[in-house]
């Protein structure tokens, strides 16, 4: 049975409103902050990962995914077609990047009742170059279908978002289905932010560093990439993209969206950058505590531990005209663990393929809220990749091994030493930013971690290294278990994809 690409047809299509048309109907529900910014309340919270399938038809499916028939997926496309024939919807078109070499023209349905989720996939996105040229991708969203079901096909481009109003779920549809074409194109998509670190080299010359910000939502990954580093003029930090971006074998990245999904939990001016923008009267927020006077109170998670904000990439301290990043000069594969693992560590290619591979963090309430806070691992800390994920780091290494410019660090925003004979410590925000900003310098000194291989840091400047020092916290025995315990760990997760490069795998063997 081959599944065949419906056309979008209603009882009324409200097509490609302006934005403040879009506020007009999106009125139903919304709360004015002291801001003038609107906020809203939805009646699912979080992603829906276990109800996210990927249609069996012409792409292999990856050890991590589930896979919906070709029968069940044209079976329900139907009810929906038939569904929207006598309902009001909005079509909205708009552009995913910039750049002659990578932009998609993407188009969305959603039933007119839920105007707030294109008011603020509006924001995220560009005006396209032609709104009635056939889209690139589609997504058609029913937020009150009965059943809660995501799908996707990915060579026809198309995704049906059933049953939960969720916004994450529109704005990801997209980005899953560009890294899907990114990756046929011979590149990589990336679930990761991008910077430019401008700084200082010894001789006083300015440099301009690239990084690239991998993380699972809730690890820092939006934190570091929207922070300036406390770098004073000349220097400067120069964000790019908070979410995903796409890079070719030559190491340029593509970015993809015009605005900033933010999570706001514990929001507050120490995060001066985002803080600033929240504060925009153009910014709109999911699931954030408003008080009745207009308050918004970053810290209550009565409604959830997944608050959200969209804002304007124009309210953003820090951006300039580009979205894009001529070259990735620095990868970051952001962690976090509590006992063993440095605050920083640098990898060799191989290393950071199995890095890539591992994606090590803890599970947030924007995934599985049942499961926040226990230990997790997502390959590329990226719960979109669609096809096999084994090839996506061989071409990692594919990639790394033609540009040795490109560096890449484990970075671990947890702590360092929890459980053991003293107080462990927690690796802050400042000491995080901190890294990098001397990352990009390159005035970290390194030695050779004996137990992994990788090289740690022995001084880094404005940090006291023994306090981040994980052997010092355990007994040599305690200390030597949990290394051989974490190393079957990540052995046995490496060994679940038989097509990874065994270069990659035998990357975390004992040194």
């Amino acid at each position: 049975m081959k599944f065949v690409k419906l056309p979008v047809e209603a009882q009324k299509i409200i097509a490609n409103p302006t934005h403040e048309e879009l506020k007009a109907l999106a009125q139903d529900g919304c709360r004015k902050t002291v801001y003038d910014s609107a906020s809203f309340i939805s009646g699912v919270r979080n992603r829906s990962a276990k109800k996210t399938f990927i249609a069996e038809d012409g792409v292999p499916l990856g050890v991590d995914q589930q896979g919906i028939s070709v029968e069940e997926a044209t079976r329900i496309a139907a009810e929906v077609h038939k569904y929207l024939k006598n309902q009001e919807i909005i079509r909205l078109d708009r552009r995913m990047g910039l750049h002659r070499d990578f932009s998609l023209h993407c188009r969305l349905y959603i039933t007119s009742r839920f105007a707030r989720i294109p008011l603020k996939w509006n924001i995220m996105l560009f005006p396209p170059v032609d709104s009635e040229a056939d889209p690139d991708l589609v997504s058609i969203y029913i937020p009150e279908w009965p059943e809660r079901v995501i799908f996707c096909h990915p060579l026809a481009g198309v995704t049906y978002i059933l049953g939960t109003d969720y916004f994450g779920e529109a704005k990801k549809s997209f980005l899953r289905m560009a890294m899907f074409r990114c990756k046929q194109a011979g590149g990589l998509g990336f679930h990761a932010g991008s910077k430019v670190l401008r700084v200082k080299e010894e001789t006083g010359e300015l440099k301009d560093v690239g990084f690239l910000l991998f993380g699972l939502s809730g690890t820092g990954k939006t934190t570091l990439t929207m922070h300036d580093h406390n770098l004073q003029e000349p220097e400067r930090a120069i964000i790019r993209q908070d979410d995903v971006v796409m890079m070719n074998p030559q190491g340029y990245c593509y970015g993809t969206e015009n605005g900033f999904y933010i999570k706001t939990e514990g929001l507050d001016e120490s995060q001066k950058v985002l803080y600033k923008a929240a504060q925009s009267p153009e910014a709109i927020f999911e699931n954030v505590k408003v008080t009745d006077n207009g308050l918004i109170d970053f810290d209550n998670n009565e409604l959830t531990s997944n608050g959200r904000g969209v804002i304007r990439r124009e309210d953003v301290w820090g951006v300039d005209q580009s979205i894009d990043l001529e070259k990735a000069h620095r990868l970051i594969f952001i962690t976090r663990h509590d006992k063993i693992v440095p605050p920083v560590a640098r990898l060799n290619p191989a290393q950071a393929a199995a890095f890539f591979m591992l994606g090590e963090s803890i599970e947030t309430s924007a995934g599985d809220p049942t499961k926040a806070g226990q230990s997790k691992r997502e390959v590329g800390t990226n719960p979109f990749i669609v096809g096999l994920e084994g090839e996506e780091g061989n071409r990692l290494l594919e990639i790394l091994e033609v540009n040795p410019d490109i560096e890449c660090y484990l970075l671990n925003t947890g702590s360092v030493g929890m459980g053991g004979n003293r107080p462990g410590i927690k690796i802050s925000i400042s000491a995080s930013t901190n890294i990098l900003k001397h990352i990009a310098r390159g005035d970290i000194k390194w030695k050779q971690d004996q137990d992994w291989g990788y090289q740690v840091p022995e001084l880094i400047p404005e940090m006291d290294m023994h306090a981040y020092d994980p052997a010092t916290y355990y007994t040599k025995e305690d200390y030597h278990d949990m290394v051989e315990q974490l190393r079957e760990e990540r052995m046995n997760w490496l060994a679940k994809y038989g097509e990874l490069k065994q270069e990659i795998k035998r990357a975390i063997a004992k040194a």
